[in-house]
């Protein structure tokens, strides 16, 4: 039992239960477990966002991912971390991004599942149902606004997760890359499924590095199916979570670079 080990060896079990989780070694006590990392659930109860190929809402998927995401940051050494609108009241993308401004936090995240243009769409009877779908694409994509005011860090930020979902074997999508209307988004880092989309509101109103996150194609009807696998979810969760805590130590590392107060995180945009 662990209660009856010696400290030192203690020390290395639970070393190498976080190395064995593949999570950032952080300290619960130091700079970084005092961020506040903010998790949007995309959308809300009355306006739950798009409808999957067998007719689920969106804001279903994102509520469920979001938790997890939590609970990973929590895992990886940021504690404070909390869901922006856990009930669901339909808050406007620009009313919380001044929630998370009011929360003073460190960062935002915002967790959301992605669909197609109308264009795209065909029908199929799913259970006796009429539904969508569109197996054309999948994948997970990431968007940073050059309205917000870290936008060089939102950036950064977006890197980072997107460094991590890929290594966690996850593929971006290119569809919103394409030059047709609703679309035709700058894709600023292909590798990791990074664009630049300035028109969202969530992103360019908050006053902390924020970044939005399409988790996968819920039109995509093997995509819905996968989204739903736990293990999947949790390992989805886990590499986002990874991204956020490798993105705030980078700036308190430079913090402390800079001789700056210890509980100020730094956020000039770095080189990746």
């Amino acid at each position: 039992m662990i209660r009856s080990m010696r400290p030192r060896r203690l020390f290395a079990v639970l070393f190498l239960a976080v190395l064995a989780w593949g999570l950032p070694a952080v300290s619960r006590s130091g700079p970084l477990a005092d961020a506040l990392v903010a998790v949007d659930v995309g959308h809300g109860h009355k306006r739950p966002g798009a409808t999957s190929a067998r007719g689920v809402p969106e804001y279903r998927f994102n509520l469920d991912m979001a938790r997890l995401v939590v609970e990973e940051l929590h895992r990886a050494g940021l504690p404070k971390a909390f869901l922006l609108d856990p009930t669901g009241a339909d808050i406007p993308p620009a009313g919380r991004a001044r929630r998370a401004n009011r929360d003073k936090a460190a960062v935002l995240v915002s967790i959301h599942h992605d669909s197609v243009q109308p264009q795209y769409l065909e029908d199929w009877i799913v259970e006796g149902r009429r539904g969508r779908y569109c197996d054309r694409f999948a994948g997970y994509s990431l968007f940073f606004s050059a309205k917000n005011p870290k936008a060089g860090p939102s950036l950064d930020l977006a890197k980072a997760i997107g460094e991590r979902l890929r290594d966690a074997g996850f593929t971006p999508t290119a569809h919103h890359a394409e030059p047709i209307r609703g679309e035709n988004r700058e894709m600023v880092d292909p590798q990791r499924g990074v664009y630049r989309y300035d028109g969202l509101a969530v992103l360019g109103r908050a006053a902390m590095p924020a970044v939005l996150v399409e988790c996968g194609v819920i039109v995509n009807r093997d995509e819905e199916t996968a989204l739903t696998d736990p293990d999947r979810r949790v390992r989805q969760a886990r590499a986002i979570a990874q991204g956020v805590a490798v993105f705030l130590e980078r700036a308190m590392k430079k913090t402390a670079r800079s001789t700056a107060s210890p509980r100020t995180l730094s956020f000039e945009p770095t080189k990746m």
